[in-house]
């Protein structure tokens, strides 16, 4: 099963193509990675403060919602502007759809479960390397060149 996932995520098709299984499972793999390094920010307000402190430290991005957060407008502003600092920033940028989920996965304080609508993975002091991030990394970067700015993965089910 690993040799089958690594294998369709080194395949050279195009994120549309690709099993999406295949990006849950390195989204995942990454934000637990970075959870145990310490290296995540959750919350809107959190990684504006991180973005504006300290953009370079700043790695990958995660913006999530769910139905209920559509129609927030304040919510779908902090986005625009989260996207756009990404841009300008060269930051890897995806979008996942179960807020709740992704909550599960980084949370471990109650405020953290109630705004994970944005999950930054920082880049830690010295060298590092997270097979898992660069893949993703070059995942986007292939999504951009599709005209997919923000593409959208399915986070796993529990």
């Amino acid at each position: 099963d690993l040799l089958l996932l690594k294998h369709i995520c080194q395949t050279e098709a195009s994120p549309a193509t690709r099993d999406r299984c295949c990006w849950s499972k390195l989204i995942c793999e990454a934000l637990l990675c970075a959870q145990s390094e310490a290296r995540l920010t959750v919350g809107v307000y959190e990684s504006a403060k991180i973005m504006t402190d300290d953009p370079d430290s700043v790695s990958f991005c995660v913006l999530a919602t769910d139905e209920e957060f559509e129609c927030d407008i304040a919510l779908q502003i902090h986005f625009t502007l989260i996207q756009s600092f990404c841009f300008d920033n060269d930051i890897s940028i995806v979008r996942v759809s179960d807020m709740q989920r992704l909550a599960g996965i980084v949370g471990d304080k109650a405020e953290q479960l109630e705004d994970a609508h944005c999950v930054l993975i920082t880049v830690p002091n010295g060298s590092w390397e997270d097979p898992a991030l660069e893949k993703l990394h070059l995942f986007c970067e292939e999504s951009r060149r599709l005209n997919d700015w923000v593409p959208e993965i399915s986070l796993p089910e529990r």
